[in-house]
C-alpha cells in the first residue's frame, strides 16, 4: 500500500518544490576550526546508530490507543461530541490523533534533512560543515522512523500543517546562510523536542516511548550545534541584522502557537472548523501544550543573543518570558541520559534471556 492511500486528506502533489536562493559556499581552510565543535563533530560520529535494530519494532502497537495517553489530552474529551462518542469513536479519535502528532513529526524531520543539507551548502566554515553533514544522516534516520511507525503500526498519515509548511518554506528561501538554523534548529525543531518530550514522557507504550527517546538523544547534539553557530554569528551582526532575525522568531512563534491545533482531525469528524477551532482555545490541556511548547526555544533564542525589547514583549504576550531562565543544557543532559538509560534496561533484559537459553541448552544437553 502506498503511503497517498494512507493519507486522511491526501495531499493534492506528493512532490513540493521550494526555490531556493543563497550561495553555495566552499572553504580552502582545512586545519582550523572551533575546538567545541569538531568535539560535536565527533560525538556525532561516535553516536550514529540503525533505527532498524535499535529500537525493537517486534513490540505491539494498538492503532486505536498507540500511546496510551490519557483522554484528557483530547480536544474533545469533556465537550458534547464527546459525550456522545461511542468507544469505537474514541479509539478512532486516539488513532487520527497520534497520526496526526507522528505526521508532523515525519513533515518536520524531512524538512530538517534538508535544512541540514542546505547548512552543509551554505555556511561559511568547514567545522559547521562536517558536523551539519552528520546531522543530515541523523534527520534521514528520524524520517525513516516516523515514516515506519505511521505506516506499520498507526496506519493513517495526514498532510503537513499549513503553517508549518509556511514556516519551512520561509525558511528554505531565505538567502541568508544562518536562516535554516533559526527557522529550522531554534524554532522548528525547539517546538518538536518539547512536544516529543511531553510524549515521552507520558506515554505507557514502549514503542513510541523508545522512539522518541532515541530522537530526543540526537537532537540535543542538533540543538548544541545551533546555538554554538549562532552565538558566534550573532555577536558580529549589526542592531538592525539582528532586529530582523528577531521579527523572525517573533512571527514564527506567534504562527507555531496559534495554529498548530489538530483543527485538522476535529473536521474529519464532522466538526465545522470555526466550532473546532473554539473547542481547541478552550482546551485546559492545550493551553499548557502551548506554554511548554516554548521550553525549549525561550532559553535558546537568549542564550544565542536575540533577546531585544519587542521579542521579550511578544514573549511576555504569550506567557513564556520565564523561560528565558531555563537551565537549556540540563535538559539536553536529561534527553541523552533518559536513552541511555532505555538502552541499559533493553540489553539487561536482552543478556538475561540469553544466559537463560545457554543455561537451558546445557542442561538439555546434560540430559542423557
Amino acid at each position: 500500500m502506498s503511503t497517498h492511500d494512507l493519507y486522511e486528506n491526501a495531499p493534492e502533489n506528493s512532490l513540493w518544490q521550494v526555490p531556493a536562493s543563497g550561495a553555495a559556499r566552499f572553504s580552502w581552510e582545512y586545519d582550523d576550526g572551533r575546538e567545541r565543535l569538531l568535539a560535536l563533530y565527533q560525538k556525532g560520529k561516535d553516536k550514529q546508530w540503525d533505527g532498524a535494530t535499535r529500537i525493537d519494532w517486534d513490540l505491539e502497537v494498538d492503532p486505536y490507543d498507540p500511546l496510551g495517553t490519557p483522554d484528557e489530552v483530547l480536544n474533545l474529551y469533556g465537550t458534547r461530541h464527546w459525550a456522545k462518542m461511542t468507544e469505537k469513536d474514541k479509539g478512532d479519535l486516539r488513532q487520527h490523533y497520534t497520526s496526526w502528532q507522528f505526521s508532523q513529526f515525519l513533515h518536520g524531520e524531512q524538512g530538517a534533512m534538508v535544512c541540514a543539507a542546505r547548512i552543509v551548502e551554505s555556511v561559511p566554515d568547514l567545522d559547521a560543515k562536517f558536523y551539519s553533514a552528520t546531522q543530515t544522516m541523523d534527520e534521514a534516520r528520524h524520517a525513516e522512523i516516523y515514516s515506519r511507525f505511521l505506516h506499520e503500526k498507526v496506519g493513517m498519515l495526514y498532510p503537513i500543517n499549513d503553517n508549518l509548511q509556511g514556516l519551512l518554506g520561509d525558511t528554505l528561501r531565505d538567502s541568508r546562510w544562518d536562516m535554516p538554523y533559526l527557522g529550522m534548529q531554534v524554532l522548528i525543531e525547539g517546538l518538536a523536542l518539547a512536544a516529543f518530550g511531553m510524549i515521552r514522557d507520558t506515554t505507557d507504550k514502549p514503542l513510541p516511548k523508545q522512539i522518541l527517546a532515541y530522537v530526543m538523544q540526537d537532537e540535543a547534539r542538533h540543538v548544541a550545534f545551533g546555538r554554538m553557530a549562532l552565538r558566534d554569528y550573532y555577536k558580529q551582526l549589526s542592531d538592525a541584522e539582528l532586529r530582523e532575525r528577531e521579527e523572525f522568531v517573533i512571527e514564527g512563534c506567534y504562527l507555531m502557537r496559534d495554529r498548530l491545533r489538530g483543527v485538522e482531525v476535529l473536521e474529519n469528524f464532522g466538526i465545522a472548523r470555526k466550532e473546532a477551532e473554539e473547542i481547541s482555545e478552550q482546551s485546559e490541556f492545550l493551553a499548557l501544550f502551548r506554554k511548554l511548547l516554548f521550553s525549549r526555544i525561550v532559553p535558546c533564542v537568549k542564550d544565542i543573543g536575540l533577546w531585544g525589547e519587542r521579542l521579550q514583549k511578544a514573549y511576555l504576550d504569550m506567557g513564556v518570558f520565564e523561560m528565558g531562565n531555563s537551565n537549556l543544557d540540563l535538559l539536553m543532559t536529561q534527553d541523552e541520559e533518559i536513552a541511555e538509560q532505555l538502552d541499559r534496561e533493553r540489553f539487561a533484559v536482552e543478556e538475561e534471556a540469553r544466559v537463560s537459553e545457554v543455561e537451558q541448552a546445557i542442561k538439555d544437553g546434560a540430559q542423557p
